[in-house]
């Protein structure tokens, strides 16, 4: 397995053509093969830090990290931490524990970031093994995200 090369930037920093593949690659993930039409490119996307993990110059990986106080995924209500979220690995290069690397990345830019204040998402229920192996834990009970199954997480 290879390892991810990785590149942080902010939105206004990115070239059209990666940010192009980070939309293709969002639009793929979540809205085709999760069959979930919803609103991908959001204002969330000028307030965050963008990590592409590519392979050989492929996007392979991709997660956003919202700055704190802008992510809301409850009416009026905001997270005081920096939110982690559209965790993706492209369907070509599944299986390779590329989404571990990813997350791994994704944890130690918010430590250096934020440093101390900790990181929340909103997880789909499926994969709260993943996350729950990655430090996080869930808080609340189960809620509806766009039509598909959430748990918000917390890691110290």
């Amino acid at each position: 397995m290879s390892a991810l090369s990785f590149r942080w930037a902010r939105l206004h920093e990115l070239i059209a053509p990666e940010w192009h593949s980070v939309m293709a690659a969002r639009e793929a993930v979540f809205i085709v093969e999760q069959n979930c039409p919803y609103q991908d490119a959001d204002a969330l996307d000028a307030q965050s830090w963008h990590l592409l993990g590519s392979v050989d110059g492929t996007l392979a990986a991709y997660l956003r990290v919202v700055d704190p106080g802008r992510k809301s995924v409850h009416a009026g209500v905001f997270y005081a931490e920096p939110s982690i979220g559209r965790v993706l690995t492209a369907a070509a290069f599944r299986g390779k524990g590329y989404g571990q690397q990813l997350m791994r990345e994704g944890i130690a830019g918010c430590d250096r970031l934020y440093p101390g204040q900790g990181i929340r998402i909103s997880a789909q229920s499926y994969l709260l093994a993943f996350y729950r192996a990655l430090g996080f834990v869930a808080l609340g009970d189960e809620y509806d995200e766009d039509g598909i199954p959430h748990f918000e997480m917390r890691r110290d």
